[in-house]
């Protein structure tokens, strides 16, 4: 039967996904067509089609221990020389972006992975694109700021032709529920 490939991630909505997809876009990352702006909590990962009841009650209930935050995009930032990438950073939120990705690739539940690298949360503007391309991304959206508050997130899979579809949105809960360390605010830039 194979395998599918899912990714879990904070949807950045209207107007400002589809302005930071357009300047993706014209930056030259053909990529951005099928990608939605988001904020990734976690990568493009394979799993066993049959696991997805499972893997759906876990983020249920990683969405219900959750409560809304506010997310506020501003600024550019690079991966680059590690890995070709220009990103918007996220300076309000990290820390609960960073709350939600530990619970989501838990060593005990379904999504379990190792990262290539540490977790950093970021909308990504531009990929794998020429250098000349990435430095105007960069220069472009170096003053772009955008807020709006979290109030869940979204499981997507991959189809063959590498394109990203919403599968199911975990609202959370309550504004009752736990709120993410807030000493880990001071950790993330």
């Amino acid at each position: 039967m194979g395998t599918v490939t899912l990714g879990v991630s904070i949807a950045v909505p209207e107007p400002h996904g589809s302005r930071l997809q357009r300047c993706r876009l014209g930056f030259g990352d053909a990529a951005a067509a099928h990608i939605p702006t988001h904020v990734t909590l976690l990568p493009p990962t394979e799993v066993d089609p049959a696991a997805r009841p499972a893997i759906e009650d876990h983020l249920s209930a990683i969405a219900a221990a959750g409560r809304p935050f506010p997310m506020r995009l501003a600024g550019t930032g690079t991966f680059r020389p590690l890995s070709p990438v220009v990103f918007v950073r996220v300076v309000e939120g990290a820390a609960a972006c960073g709350w939600l990705q530990e619970r989501v690739r838990a060593p005990e539940g379904p999504l379990a992975r190792e990262l290539l690298f540490p977790y950093h949360p970021h909308v990504t503007v531009a990929h794998g694109i020429a250098d000349e391309a990435m430095d105007r991304a960069s220069e472009e959206l170096a003053d772009y700021e955008a807020a709006w508050r979290v109030t869940g997130f979204a499981l997507y899979e991959q189809d063959e032709g590498g394109a990203w579809a919403l599968r199911r949105e975990f609202r959370f809960a309550s504004a009752a529920g736990p709120a993410p360390r807030p000493d880990a605010a001071s950790q993330v830039a």
